[in-house]
């Protein structure tokens, strides 16, 4: 039989760290800029392509090496600040960051702005779980739901800042600003999180299992290239199949392998939690519809609307505002009401902006979609804030970098699933409703590849009504698809999310069993 480890509760600090809400503030700035890293690259691709002679296959490298390497290093950076401290780690994960910026801002070959992105991808997975493990060690229980909300409004308020930012930048200055606009704040944060961070560790935390974290590594990583590649290269192409089956082999691997560890880099004994299990699908799940959302946001703004990359960041705005607004109301609705009934809330709130935004129709104005946006950005506020506490309150100190890492990988592996499949159903939508009867078959080829193909296609004609019809016509689908996805989430979680008494921190009775007695 294999031995629980032995894990204590989070002990409440009776004098809170005076300058927390200061640290606070710097862990914000990690997570903005990691928010509009995501985004401002895009607006840059097509100078990009330009400028470093790349072709389609090495502009697509570039977005995408950075999420594979963000997603299958997050484990391990969990584990490595459990042992070596979470402060240090954390701003060893933002000195990477660092590192691949100033790369990125002097390349002169697509090659060189993959590796840099590569690198930037190496320390976002450090500053990711870490930036959040540092919460439950710096926030009492009741401050803390507030900091989530901070960190959660950060995270979301950085995606249209990168259009905005990027269009900006790309305006007045080289396409290199784009990287070089990470160093001073990715900077300031350093000295912030080293003077202002306290230092927290698990003396008694494993040694890095060089084997686990390879199959940690490439498990994770080939599962996100795959889901990421098959909307594109199709789900039955060789590459994608081959690349999954690897990732189920890996995966498995590694799940055979950790139970037989006390302290494995995947702790499956977390998960026997019910309060850390469910919160974190929770979480899991608003990301999957979220992330769709915002898949099929930009190209309806700034394609199908007319906009540039700027004026579609400006209009993203609602967005986050709606999860802003949540992050005020999520601490005293969790208080008052509990997580069992506000998370499920915010789904539900969530899949009734996903279906308003499916009435969208092709004379509507911005009113609408502000509207939508809104509701959309405070469902997923009030559903991911109040989740992503109770998961965080669950885990005991010393395996808060475990349990975060563990937390946040799973967040992104469902983004990424949520791009892929949203995106397949708006890809096929797209295609199956699209009119080209008088179009020459190259042209039209290009025009099925995408909506932003389709107008350049008919830029020469003179008429878009087909493309925006068919784009409108996917989306409407694949926001209607989000909806019932975000409703069916909110009946699974208003079944199986624990009540107030299960708030208890995981400890060895609760790994082994769930009790009646948990600590309130």
């Amino acid at each position: 039989m294999t031995t629980t480890p032995t894990l204590s509760p989070p002990s409440a600090d009776p004098r809170p760290d005076p300058r927390r809400w200061w640290a606070l503030g710097a862990i914000v700035a990690c997570m903005l800029v990691l928010g509009f890293d995501g985004t401002i690259l895009n607006v840059a691709l097509p100078t990009m392509a330009t400028e470093l002679d790349a072709d389609a296959g090495a502009l697509q490298w570039i977005a995408d090496s950075y999420l594979v390497v963000f997603a299958a290093l997050m484990l391990p950076a969990g584990l490595l600040g459990d042992r070596f401290g979470r402060r240090r780690t954390l701003v060893a994960g933002l000195v990477v960051f660092l590192a691949g910026s100033l790369i990125g801002t002097f390349a002169q070959d697509a090659g060189t702005a993959i590796a840099a992105r590569s690198v930037m991808g190496i320390g976002a997975a450090f500053i990711m779980p870490l930036a959040m493990s540092v919460l439950p060690a710096l926030f009492t229980p009741e401050e803390r739901s507030k900091a989530v909300g901070a960190v959660s409004g950060a995270s979301a308020l950085g995606l249209p800042l990168g259009p905005i930012i990027g269009g900006f930048l790309l305006d007045h200055f080289w396409w290199g600003s784009v990287f070089l606009i990470n160093v001073p704040l990715v900077g300031v944060a350093v000295v912030a999180c080293r003077f202002l961070l306290p230092e927290m560790r698990n003396p008694t935390a494993p040694g890095v299992d060089g084997l686990a974290t390879v199959l940690t590594v490439g498990g994770l990583g080939t599962l996100v290239y795959g889901v990421t590649e098959g909307p594109g290269r199709g789900w039955t192409s060789p590459a994608v199949l081959g690349t999954l089956a690897a990732a189920v082999v890996l995966l498995t691997l590694l799940t055979l392998r950790s139970r037989r560890q006390t302290q494995p880099m995947l702790d499956l004994t977390l998960l026997r939690h019910r309060g850390f299990l469910w919160n974190t699908i929770a979480a899991s799940l608003a990301m999957f519809v979220f992330t769709g959302l915002l898949f099929v946001l930009p190209s309806y703004i700034q394609t199908v609307r007319g906009n540039d990359a700027f004026g579609t960041g400006l209009r993203m705005i609602p967005l986050p505002v709606g999860m802003l607004i949540a992050s005020r109301l999520a601490p005293p609705l969790t208080r008052r009401a509990g997580a069992r009934v506000v998370v499920p809330a915010g789904l539900v709130v969530l899949g009734l902006g996903a279906l308003l935004g499916s009435r969208t129709a092709a004379g509507d104005g911005y009113a609408f979609t502000a509207a939508w946006l809104v509701l959309a950005g405070a469902g997923t506020g009030l559903a991911l804030i109040p989740a992503m506490d109770g998961a965080m309150g669950a885990l005991p100190r010393e395996r808060v970098g475990v349990g975060s890492g563990l937390l946040m990988t799973l967040r992104q592996v469902a983004s990424a699933i949520g791009v892929a499949i949203l995106g397949s159903l708006l890809t096929s939508a797209y295609r199956a409703h699209l009119e080209t009867p008088r179009v020459p078959a190259a042209a039209a080829g290009a025009a099925e590849e995408s909506v932003m193909g389709a107008h350049r296609v008919a830029a020469g004609l003179g008429d878009t009504r087909s493309a925006d019809a068919a784009y409108l016509h996917g989306m409407d689908l694949t926001l209607l698809a989000s909806g019932g996805i975000a409703f069916a989430a909110a009946l699974l979680v208003a079944t199986f999310l624990p009540g107030i008494r299960a708030r208890a921190a995981i400890t060895p009775t609760t790994v082994a069993a769930e009790t009646p007695n948990a600590r309130q």
